[in-house]
């Protein structure tokens, strides 16, 4: 049983251990939302014109510096319980504040800019496809077939005309398009799972942090 001395010591490595699990996990979602196959497949085919590819890379930079920061807070307040040291107390209270002043923007952009981002990556497929339908000998006939395999998805409603070829070239062997669920409703689908873990993920960090 801890005294009232020691109770520091024994609060401090759960919620230390805490937050470095908190921060890994933001690494992690942080590398899946960089390497992952549907993030890497649209920001490799995006235009530069297109906003997607800058959100890519900066979401991926500013999670890691996130995680870091706040693996550093933890690790440094572990040191200053064990070595009851002042100046590491208040580096690692820094390192905390540092991490909550970018969890803030990080949660409102998250909930201000959810409709570019998912706006960029269908201006993507959207181009990608008409390129295809206006000429069906066109190198972006493979990366058609790619976003079709990735997304386990078969075209889209066109107000252009036939799709029927497009599809047929470039849809996964055996798959059968369900009506109403094309590969715009499949990427909003897919991206709204992916912000809702995001929001989570940052919502129970920074319940933590404060």
């Amino acid at each position: 049983v801890c005294t009232q001395q020691e109770l520091l010591l024994c609060q401090s490595p759960p919620k230390n251990l805490l937050f470095q699990l908190l921060g890994l996990s933001i690494a992690t979602l942080s590398t899946i939302t960089h390497y992952g196959l549907h993030f890497t497949l649209i920001s490799n085919i995006s235009l530069e014109s297109n906003s997607y590819r800058v959100i890519h890379h900066a979401a991926f930079y500013f999670g890691i510096c996130l995680s870091m920061t706040l693996i550093l807070a933890a690790l440094l307040s572990s040191a200053a319980t064990v070595q009851e040291s002042q100046c590491l107390t208040a580096m690692g209270f820094f390192c905390f504040a540092l991490a909550f002043c970018g969890l803030i923007p990080a949660a409102c952009w998250r909930y201000t800019h959810s409709t570019e981002v998912e706006n960029s990556m269908m201006d993507v497929y959207d181009l990608v496809y008409e390129e295809v339908r206006r000429n069906a000998s066109s190198f972006r006939r493979h990366e058609l077939t790619a976003i079709h395999e990735a997304f386990l998805c078969c075209g889209k409603h066109s107000p252009f005309g036939d799709t029927a070829n497009v599809e047929r070239k470039t849809c996964p062997s055996g798959q059968v398009r369900d009506a109403g669920q094309d590969c715009l409703q499949e990427i909003q689908d897919f991206l709204k799972k992916h912000m809702d873990f995001v929001s989570m993920l940052l919502g129970i960090t920074i319940g933590f942090t404060v």
